[in-house]
């Protein structure tokens, strides 16, 4: 409870003002962080796409050269191959969810983790997944030339491994459409002699139109945007993330780099305002009166449904797993007895164990200051009163990050943060820099998850905290702190999941003494060294896994001691 405090207007004028300058202070602060860590990166991205290797401005130029050069093509097979990867992994999620949600299966919690363990491990495993299966010396290379397909490497691979990595993402977003069927309807459909398959025709997959077309944006942009599989099974195909990557690192034009960033944005863009727009349609469509589908026991389309998940798990696990399990053969694929060498990363390309310490460290530091720093901008975006155009401004600043790719917000990076008039240069290439980058790259999503807890929270306690006179740091450390706890346990996690596994967007931003464990991933698969990259990857996977459970342990912690009063 508050402490007792006399009324506000008791309170002497100088003390309201000076709570309210504070308040403002903090905002402008919000403000000057995001305009450096978002914005200014993304600035200079569009300047020096207008202009040369010698700063000077050259309008459309560098577009032309890009387009004359006969790489053209890069955009075409991005889109191409982006919009046919999320339709077949939103076909394949579809059926899952329903599954899920809609039938009686045994044990869904297991399918569920089975489906989202694509999000502990770099889109890297999944690629390096399918090279040990279908590659030169895969396993199941005889099975894919019979059904047509000469080589992995090539579109087939991006389309695989795309799908392989961006399913839990639909997957999740379909569970929770599905999860809000309206049980009256359904029953409805029932009584008038609708039946099986066509109860979800005419019933279900109209209701969830939303959220497929959601899933359909969010799996093409993540496809679109990804560096990982195209780089290790797209062969020869021309994609615009791995055309951004030889333009800046193969060849050092970082004007050129910039076109094909812009490029890269304009497709994110549009997809981005498109999933915005579906997703205030679905908002408005939701019913007040909807009662939740409970599905009963029924045999047949219980053991379909559960024959289909296996089939589904089984090539996650599969795939995956056989990453996993080459990282310890001795030589994949003539002899298979278990080895620990190729854990011995001193001996390979990509920085050694140093690397995965430092990706460890930044991990840390990323949920530690993406989950505060998420927190309190969240804060000031819903709760003060007042200031409404500043407030409006840091939420669109917030939410911008969702529609960036992260090969472009790292090359934005690059031009800002090392331009030579710039005061914050001496950060380039350090630690801190990948922390901030890879804390702007996923601020959006922890962003609107602290803004959905915190809306969470009756605007009355900030009158009543107002009424009794109290500074809005102690209301904001006794009220909403203590509630938003289980969501910042939460966000932490996703951070420090996502700043493990991340590739694009710190790609172009590590040095010699901060090279990452998913940057050496790659070193090691560029130069020939497979079982060792699908070692180091492995090991991401594990700590992931392992560092999300150790902050759900202490998440579950923190809730004991400050949600006691949700308890009966």
């Amino acid at each position: 409870m508050l402490d007792p405090a006399p009324p506000a207007s008791a309170r002497p004028p100088w003390r309201r003002q000076s709570q309210a300058w504070a308040l403002r202070a903090l905002l402008a602060a919000a403000l000057l962080v995001l305009t450096v860590i978002i914005l200014l990166p993304l600035v200079s991205l569009l300047a020096q796409s207008v202009l040369d290797g010698q700063g000077r401005f050259v309008g459309a130029a560098n577009l032309a050269a890009y387009l004359s050069s006969g790489r053209w093509h890069a955009l075409g097979n991005s889109v191409a191959w982006s919009a046919l990867s999320a339709v077949i992994c939103v076909v394949l999620a579809y059926g899952y969810a329903w599954a899920l949600t809609h039938a009686a299966m045994p044990a869904p919690g297991l399918w569920r983790a089975l489906a989202l363990l694509p999000l502990l491990a770099p889109s890297l495993l999944a690629a390096i997944g399918l090279v040990y299966a279908f590659g030169n010396q895969g396993l199941l290379k005889a099975p894919m030339h019979a059904v047509g397909i000469d080589s992995i490497y090539g579109p087939a691979g991006i389309v695989l491994g795309s799908v392989l990595w961006t399913f839990p993402h639909a997957m999740l977003i379909l569970v929770t459409t599905l999860s809000s069927s309206d049980a009256r309807l359904i029953e409805a459909a029932r009584c008038l002699g609708a039946r099986g398959g066509r109860v979800s025709l005419t019933v279900t997959l109209p209701a969830s139109r939303y959220g497929v077309l959601i899933s359909l944006v969010v799996v093409f942009v993540l496809v679109l945007t990804d560096f990982g599989v195209p780089k290790v099974v797209g062969g020869q195909t021309a994609m615009l993330a791995t055309d951004i990557y030889k333009e800046v690192v193969g060849q050092q034009r970082l004007d050129r780099g910039a076109v094909v960033a812009l490029l890269l944005l304009l497709p994110a863009l549009g997809a981005f305002a498109l999933e915005q727009r579906l997703r205030a349609r679905q908002r408005a469509a939701l019913s007040l009166r909807a009662v939740p589908h409970v599905p009963s026991p029924h045999a047949p389309r219980d053991l379909a449904a559960l024959l289909y998940c296996s089939l589904i798990a089984m090539a996650l696990v599969g795939v995956y797993g056989m990453a996993v399990y080459a990282s310890f053969a001795q030589y994949w694929p003539y002899q298979l007895t278990p080895t620990l060498s190729h854990y011995q990363f001193d001996m390979s390309d990509g920085g050694g164990w140093a690397s995965y310490g430092n990706s460890l460290r930044m991990a840390v530091w990323t949920a530690l200051a993406g989950a505060g720093l998420t927190f309190v901008l969240a804060w000031l975006v819903d709760k003060p009163r007042g200031l409404r155009a500043s407030r409006g401004l840091l939420n669109a600043i917030a939410t911008l990050p969702m529609a960036v790719p992260g090969l472009a917000l790292g090359l934005g990076y690059i031009l800002f943060f090392n331009a030579p008039w710039n005061p914050l240069r001496g950060w380039y290439g350090g630690l801190g820099l990948l922390v901030l980058c890879t804390v702007a790259h996923y601020y959006s999503v922890a962003h609107l998850t602290q803004l959905g807890a915190l809306r969470q929270l009756d605007p009355e306690y900030e009158r009543v905290a107002e009424s009794l006179g109290q500074p809005f740091w102690r209301h904001l450390w006794r009220v909403h702190l203590p509630i938003a706890v289980p969501t910042l346990v939460q966000v932490a996690g996703y951070f420090f999941v996502s700043a493990l596994t991340t590739v694009s967007a710190v790609v172009f931003l590590y040095s010699p003494d901060t090279t990452l464990a998913a940057i050496a991933v790659l070193a090691m698969d560029d130069a020939g060294d497979t079982a060792p990259a699908a070692a180091m990857a492995t090991l991401l996977f594990a700590t992931a896994a392992i560092g999300r459970g150790v902050i759900g342990l202490l998440g579950h912690g923190l809730v004991q001691r400050t949600q006691r009063w949700r308890a009966r």
